[in-house]
């Protein structure tokens, strides 16, 4: 793998959770204190990426419009920054607030 770099999956979390913030609708990234439950995964196997984002939403958001977007910014986002297409990126509404 001469001339290949890797990118630590805790990097391709933030730029996941950036790109997630910059979403209408979203009102945070959430942030879980259980070790190993993060509020963006990154799993990797056999060459490929898997994002999972839990997310707050605005009330009266469009939750499926929501998660639409957030999946189109982050696979846009992580494209642009780290050269990495994700194999799948899944959105998690863990609640909805004022």
């Amino acid at each position: 793998m001469a001339d290949q770099a890797s990118i630590a999956t805790d990097i391709l979390a933030r730029y996941a959770a950036d790109a997630a913030r910059e979403v209408d609708g979203v009102r945070r990234v959430v942030d879980r204190p259980i070790p190993g439950r993060r509020g963006v995964r990154v799993a990797g196997a056999d060459g490929s990426i898997r994002i999972e984002l839990h997310v707050v939403a605005d009330w009266g958001a469009s939750l499926p419009s929501v998660g639409a977007r957030v999946q189109k910014r982050v696979r846009e986002y992580l494209g642009s920054m780290a050269d990495v297409e994700p194999a799948s990126v899944d959105v998690v509404v863990d609640a909805v607030e004022e």
